[in-house]
């Protein structure tokens, strides 16, 4: 493999060498590309040099040879996803030349064979540069940068994938004027030095975490890799705050959610304590116009303040089912109606009571109220609010409640699936398991959740609920044997540390977020990868099998997490708040399935199995205590698995081939553990690859085939959704908080939804995320080259709208509960673009 020295651009052609041998800039290109390809099967670095050569012209620049390198490699992608890896590759000595030259103030270069010793000197020099230019934590100097320098693994670089890598170049690595100077191994020592800063050894705690961080088992999330190490380490995810009832209320919490957002947190708003449409004001003996109108400034809020520059700001707003406003509230999202009263930037969700659901399966009525004439509804739960909103309805029969609105409660639940559907909001949140099981009863009431559905903290004026998140990457702990229990416990271990150690570093903009994360110490332990698992243990997502992994693999890490802080509060004491909570009564969250159970007078679908030793557990803690009140929560993770290169959170595959956008740019995706079958079966050719585009990266209709593939590599809206739920409902009672789960439908109906989001309800599930279905913007039918990646020059291509695959007939739906009230209309007017989109580059707002 030879590059044609004639084919390179004079301007990149210096003079030969004193040898007489090719010049050196031809050597290089050739050298990079060869390295950019070793040990990886399935690739050619001719066929990139090649490719690449069609974009060499007189007079390019040098960055633009880099550009079209990466270029050429991508282009291959959908041949082989190894090309993927390639492409990282090329992209990273570009990188390495950005930050090698900046960081020594001189032209630099360096393959990735010379890392393993520049690194150890490069790591003192980045972190110098960077306190000079304002933008590290002098507090880093104070390490042992040299024996911190050769713990770095210049191997590791080798990992990403080319959207891993890319997304780390545009968004993560510390720059100047857009010049990099942070190199990835020094990017996860950063972060780990950041969290390691209150340790009594630094720097073997810094260690320790980087080998966590650089080797995928564990990934931190965007806003502590974004600022660990920082002159402003924000590093905290998720904020839920309440809003009071009055004007100054309502701006401060207005105030707050700029200040939140500034430093990259996504934020959850309870609203309900705000009177509604028509309400008195007694300040000016007038009438309320309701909540609506302050959303509205909410929704401008978090446009305006796009997260310190790096991603969208994304708040999400919370209102009880009870309220006068709600219906309003549903409309929210609409495209048509008074655009002063709709919120096309804002999230929102139902917090629905279980007494609603009753009623709605009893075909009952349900009454509306305003929340000044109902005051204490909104913190209570479980019996307590029945009683307090039957008396509230006799009061209003009698009338005595000046604002109310009776109406059958089924008309009031086929409008939300209806919205959910048209708009993808509100989001259907449940109140009362959220309560029920929260562990912090004792001491205050979980009004909302966050941003993405996953947080259940307490909220109050005094009080702005911090969480603060981290995932372990699943298919790091799994072998063709199963879980690796061992790598899994060692893990959870550090990460829960790490994440402890984020709430005395971190940075708050807000005294009210301070005062409740010092108090109650919440952290939120998740997952990722969870398909990628289900891909190693050959085990299809619609399967009995996959909902017991569900179980198993969370049983693991819940009883490791809540193991990892009560050692932890033997070291360094328990929380503030933990006398009185459920962790000191040995009540875990397996425990608290009962409470939820007794308040439905027994009705809860939900599995009470366990198979590890919970009873020592109970007393250790009961006897030491905890040292952080909430121990887990699986958020999206739609960015930090981009990184890892691993399915997000517990979602099931999106498709096996298809172009996915984010904020940095169009890339294609492949399945490379479909790839492997296929050519391990001799399937994988240019018609295979052609069929995949055919049928939008389903294998349902592609004879070739088998069937034991299909069931294995069904797609998400080939999986029937009830799996999911089954699956959420067994990691759901192992989890004290909640997590982020999104459903999928192909087609959906109003039956097919009343059924499946009353299946959520009875299975004990906390919340349930956006509703997917599909969108008109599929994979290329033509071809994916120069689709992916826009290295901040090239623009992605439209595709075709194409019609919704049909379920394959190798995947078997879980059995369907037939519903007790009459069913929503039956079907819905599909409209392209209603619900949220899997491709939509927003959706990675929170994580």
């Amino acid at each position: 493999m030879t590059l044609d020295v004639e084919a390179v651009p004079a301007s990149v052609r210096p003079a030969p060498t004193n040898g007489g041998g090719a010049p050196a800039a031809v050597d290089r290109i050739e050298h990079v590309v060869t390295e950019a390809c070793a040990r990886l099967t399935g690739v050619s670095a001719a066929k990139v040099l090649t490719e690449a050569r069609r974009g060499f012209y007189p007079g390019i620049a040098d960055s633009e040879v880099e550009l079209a390198l990466v270029m050429a490699a991508r282009s291959y992608v959908e041949v082989d996803p190894n090309y993927s890896y390639v492409a990282a590759r090329l992209l990273l000595d570009k990188l390495r030349t950005e930050a090698l030259s900046f960081v020594s103030g001189a032209p630099e270069t360096a393959g990735q064979s010379d890392m393993d010793d520049r690194y150890a000197t490069y790591l003192a020099a980045y972190v110098g540069r960077g306190i000079d230019l304002g933008q590290l934590d002098p507090a880093l100097a104070q390490f042992d940068l040299e024996r911190l320098g050769k713990a770095l693994h210049a191997d590791r670089d080798e990992q990403f994938t080319f959207l891993g890598l890319q997304t780390l170049y545009d968004r993560y690595f510390l720059h100047s004027d857009e010049v990099r100077y942070e190199l990835p191994q020094a990017f996860f020592m950063r972060v780990a030095m950041g969290l390691a800063l209150n340790e009594d050894d630094r720097e073997a705690r810094a260690i320790e975490f980087y080998e966590l961080l650089s080797s995928f088992d564990f990934m931190a999330s965007t806003p502590t890799l974004f600022n660990s190490g920082t002159v402003r380490a924000q590093l905290s995810s998720c904020f839920l705050t309440t809003v009071g009832d009055d004007l100054h209320d309502i701006f401060h919490g207005i105030s707050n959610n700029a200040m939140l957002s500034k430093y990259s947190g996504g934020l959850g708003n309870d609203w309900t304590p705000v009177r509604g449409l028509g309400s008195h004001i007694k300040g000016t003996n007038g009438k309320s116009q309701g909540v609506v109108p302050f959303l509205k400034i909410a929704n401008d809020t978090a446009v305006a303040v796009n997260q310190g520059g790096k991603r969208k700001g994304a708040v999400c707003a919370y209102l009880e089912t009870w309220h006068i406003d709600i219906e309003e509230f549903l409309d929210l999202r609409k495209n048509t109606g008074d655009e002063r009263r709709r919120t096309h930037d804002m999230n929102t969700a139902n917090w629905v009571p279980d007494l609603f659901m009753k009623r709605v399966e009893e075909q009952g009525t349900w009454t509306l109220f305003s929340p000044d004439e109902v005051p204490d509804l909104h913190d209570k739960y479980g019996t307590d609010f029945v009683e307090a909103y039957e008396k509230y309805e006799a009061e209003a029969e009698a009338g005595r409640i000046k604002v109310s609105k009776k109406m059958p409660a089924v008309d009031l639940w086929r409008r939300m699936l209806t919205m959910l559907f048209e708009t993808g909001h509100p989001w259907i949140t449940f109140k009362d398991p959220s309560n029920l099981r929260s562990p912090q009863q004792h001491n205050g009431v979980v009004h909302s959740s966050n941003l993405c559905t996953e947080i259940t903290l307490n909220t109050s004026k005094d009080e702005v609920a911090v969480c603060n998140l981290g995932s372990v990457n699943l298919p790091q702990h799994v072998g063709p044997n199963g879980i690796d229990v061992e790598r899994l416990r060692r893990t959870v271990r550090t990460a829960v540390r790490m994440l402890d150690n984020v709430i005395d570093v971190n940075f708050y903009t807000i005294p009210e977020a301070r005062r409740a994360n010092m108090r109650h110490r919440p952290v939120g332990l998740g997952l990722m990868g969870f398909q990628d698992a289900l891909f190693k243990i050959r085990t299809p997502f619609a399967s009995e099998g996959a909902v017991t992994f569900a179980d198993e693999s969370m049983e693991l890490i819940s009883y490791y997490a809540i193991e990892a802080s009560m050692e932890l509060a033997k070291e360094r004491g328990a929380y503030e708040s933990f006398e009185g909570s459920l962790w000191s009564q040995g009540v875990l969250p397996i425990d608290s399935l009962r409470l939820l159970a007794d308040s439905r007078g027994g009705d809860l679908d939900m599995d009470r199995g366990e198979t590890l030793d919970w009873d020592s557990l109970r007393e250790r803690v009961k006897s030491t205590g905890m040292r952080n009140s909430n121990v887990m929560a699986i958020a999206p993770t739609a960015t930090i698995a981009n990184i890892t290169g691993v399915s997000q959170s517990i979602e099931p595959v999106y498709r096996n081939l298809f172009v996915k956008s984010n904020m940095s740019g169009d890339f294609t995706v492949v399945n490379d553990y479909l790839v492997r079958d296929l050519k391990e079966r001799g399937l994988w050719d240019e018609d295979m690859v052609s069929a995949l585009k055919m049928h939008d990266g389903s294998l349902g209709d592609i004879d070739r085939v088998p069937d034991d593939l299909k069931a294995l590599y069904a797609t998400a809206f080939e999986v029937d959704p009830n799996w999911l739920v089954d699956a959420g409902s067994r990691r759901q009672k192992w989890i004290d908080q909640a997590q982020s789960l999104n459903l999928y439908m192909g087609a959906p109906s109003g039956k097919k939804l009343d059924a499946l989001y009353r299946r959520a309800w009875r299975s004990g599930l906390k919340t349930t995320y956006y509703l997917r279905s599909q969108s008109a913007t599929h994979v290329e039918k033509s071809t994916l080259k120069g689709t992916d990646g826009r290295l901040n020059a090239v623009a992605s291509t439209p595709a075709a709208p194409v019609a919704a695959p049909a379920p394959s007939p190798a995947v078997s739906p879980a059995p369907v509960a037939e519903p007790v009230a009459p069913e929503p209309e039956d079907e819905f007017e599909i409209v392209d673009g209603q619900a949220c989109s899997i491709e939509d580059p927003e959706c990675e707002a929170c994580q």
